[in-house]
């Protein structure tokens, strides 16, 4: 991969999906590429350049290839502890019944079904009206996450009542059940194209995507996550993540836990 093939794929890649490639990042691209210059019977990169500028249905793939998707159940628990512990008892004592939720980057699912898997118990269908968005760029992903299917190795963490309850066994796999899976939404969206959904969310998730993103892309989805949000919402960011620089839109209230500014105009 030459110098010039790298500065095409990094421009291509910001411009699609705003993440930014620095130059530590080539071996990534490189190994990550390479999956596709096979599947294409390719002999070099600069071919691979070519064929993106005159196949559009490459773009996919190439996107796809690029994003990263490292995720676990309940990852980031405090999170989890804090939704479950703080915010329940918080949306049980409001007179409105509905409960918005997005997962803005929601990968292979366990995220959004972590969620599910937290508020499930608490607000019951009879009386609550419970919705759990879940987005992500990389339709792969998507398609996995749908199926909730996994490897039973990646339930080894978790409590045995839950799982139980939870999942059904498939060999050396488990099934997430319909009750979790039915309060779940997969779409596919990337964070820098209009969004079509209207809100207002009680609660979103944006973890260890931010880091991508240069910040001026930041600021930018930071006021369009706050232009949903309840004024009484809440905003969950990834460990490495801050707003600091970033927006002057929210207040930081617990581990990288935000909620718009209440002098907000």
């Amino acid at each position: 991969m030459t110098r010039a093939d790298f500065e095409f794929i990094r421009n291509l890649a910001y411009h699609h999906t705003g993440i930014v490639l620095p130059d530590r990042k080539n071996h990534m691209v490189y190994s990550r590429l390479c999956r596709r210059l096979r599947a294409l019977k390719m002999k070099n990169f600069s071919e691979y350049c070519q064929y993106l500028q005159h196949e559009e249905e490459e773009l996919a793939h190439f996107i796809n290839a690029l994003t990263t998707n490292l995720t676990s159940f309940f990852r980031e628990k405090h999170h989890f502890e804090f939704l479950r512990d703080q915010l329940v008892p918080h949306w049980q004592q409001q007179r409105r019944r509905r409960l918005r939720v997005w997962s803005a980057a929601c990968s292979t699912g366990e995220e959004p079904y972590s969620i599910a898997l937290t508020l499930e118990a608490f607000f019951p269908r009879s009386h609550w009206d419970l919705k759990i968005l879940a987005t992500d760029l990389d339709t792969n992903v998507l398609t996995k996450a749908e199926a909730g299917v996994y490897p039973a190795e990646n339930l080894e963490n978790l409590p045995r009542s839950l799982v139980e309850k939870y999942f059904q066994p498939q060999g050396d796999k488990a099934r997430i059940n319909d009750c979790i899976k039915e309060l779940v939404y997969f779409r596919q969206l990337n964070l820098l194209d209009p969004w079509p959904m209207q809100g207002p969310f009680d609660a979103i998730f944006c973890r260890n995507v931010l880091i991508y993103f240069d910040i001026p892309t930041k600021s930018k989805i930071i006021h369009k996550f706050r232009q949903l949000l309840n004024d009484d919402g809440y905003l969950f960011i990834g460990h490495s993540e801050t707003l600091h620089l970033v927006s002057d839109e929210f207040d930081l209230i617990g581990q990288t836990i935000y909620r718009p500014r209440s002098d907000k105009p």
